[in-house]
């Protein structure tokens, strides 16, 4: 029988300890092997894998006494399966001897260019890449090892079709038998389209009652996920940040100036797989007691480069355009102009400072599989768990809401502070 005490320790450690990955990037670690004795074996492997599997079922009646069965749907893309040998070889008689002592294999690999989508773990399934070392013993079971990793497929949230805004309007009248109440309407917008985990949606809105009715505005950040296989899909919808406002009394209006709407750490928008899609919208709704509530629902993208404040931001201020007319002045006089004051007059740079991640909302998954065996767990080492890593803003400072303080007090343009509370007024 084969004896566990040989392996001391068996795991795959990545440079620098980096744990997320752009398309195109190259993944490069060493598998560490550490053995009280000498160990036979017909090779040491490594292999790196992408895949986007789906999986669900539904029940079936079958009409009839046998009652009703369960329909499986499964769908799943490989985008790569590469592989390496560290030690030994292909075809070995099994007479490879690995010493004792600790050792060190080094490897690399390339991802693809394009083609494979940002990590995800949903209800239904998932798109996961990961490494697994395997040691091929002439006798016994393999010892495996796994180190999963995210990739993130970059959607860069400052390009002008994610900078505009997205707006609608809804209206309904309440009916309560031969009467009919005078309408109830929505009109809201969000400053932007595209925005990145850990920024703040900003909601402007006008509620108007003209019910007999006090109404309660609010607004939720949904993420939709659509599984494909078969032909057929399946579709879960999972709420996340809510901002409520303050009540709308009978024959008043009720308004929202720029309400933040708080954006957790969860995946990027994905509209690159076959098998799934991950979408988001902002659904806006107005609270009727002894009715449908009145809804709509405003579409944005989830990205991955991070909002920045462009030039058009700074040069439209009254700030930038008085100091650029004195100087125009200054010129027009003869006068020689004195060199800029590079803080106030220069734009911001854009944002070139390292990414931040943050864990997934949805937390830890396992990462067993079909090839595991788990009635034998000593044959997998290591950490089996897994937690996405999404970009993930901190300490966002949302855009000023429209104006700038008056220049007499002081000449800098003031925004308005952080907002944790996610409660909005009307």
């Amino acid at each position: 029988m084969h004896k566990m005490g040989k392996l001391k320790g068996f795991e795959i450690v990545l440079n620098e300890n980096k744990a997320v990955f752009h398309p195109g990037g190259k993944i490069v670690g060493k598998v560490i092997v550490e053995l009280k004795g000498d160990m036979k074996m017909r090779s040491l492997r490594i292999f790196m894998r992408g895949v986007a599997k789906v999986h669900w079922t539904e029940s079936r009646s079958t009409g009839s006494r046998l009652g009703s069965y369960t329909e499986h749907f499964n769908a799943e893309v490989e985008y790569f399966f590469k592989r390496q040998v560290l030690f030994g070889g292909e075809v070995s008689e099994g007479r490879d001897v690995l010493t004792e002592g600790r050792h060190e294999f080094n490897f690399e690999f390339d991802l693809p260019m394009g083609g494979i989508a940002t990590s995800f773990e949903g209800k239904h399934g998932n798109i996961r890449y990961w490494l697994k070392a395997e040691m091929d013993k002439p006798w016994g079971f393999n010892n495996k090892t796994k180190k999963a990793f995210t990739v993130i497929s970059p959607i860069d949230i400052n390009k002008p079709e994610y900078q505009v805004c997205v707006e609608s309007s809804v209206e309904k009248t309440l009916c309560c038998w031969l009467f009919t109440s005078g309408p109830i309407s929505i009109t809201a917008r969000t400053d932007r389209k595209g925005y990145c985990p850990g920024e703040s949606i900003a909601i402007s809105a006008e509620f108007d009652n003209l019910s007999k009715r006090t109404v309660i505005p609010y607004a939720t950040l949904y993420q939709t996920q659509a599984y494909f296989a078969s032909g057929k899909s399946r579709v879960r919808k999972t709420k996340f940040t809510v901002l409520t406002g303050l009540p709308v009394g009978p024959g008043t209006r009720g308004s929202w100036d720029s309400q933040l709407l708080k954006i957790p750490a969860v995946s990027p928008s994905i509209i690159n797989c076959c098998v799934m899609k991950v979408d988001y919208f902002v659904k806006v709704a107005l609270h009727i007691p002894g009715a449908y509530n009145l809804t709509m629902h405003l579409p944005i993208m989830i990205g991955t480069v991070p909002f920045r404040r462009g030039v058009f931001n700074f040069t439209d201020s009254n700030f930038y355009r008085e100091t650029q007319a004195h100087y125009n002045a200054m010129t027009f006089l003869g006068l020689p102009n004195p060199p800029p004051y590079r803080e106030t007059i220069t734009p911001p740079p854009p944002f070139e400072d390292p990414p931040t991640y943050a864990e997934s909302v949805s937390g830890a998954v396992n990462l067993w599989d079909e090839d595991d065996d788990r009635n034998n767990p000593e044959e997998n080492m290591g950490d089996l768990t897994y937690t996405p890593l999404y970009t993930y803003v901190y300490n966002y400072r949302p855009p000023p809401n429209y104006t700038e303080v008056a220049q007499s007090d002081q000449n800098e343009i003031v925004f308005p502070p952080d907002l944790e509370v996610i409660n909005g007024g009307s």
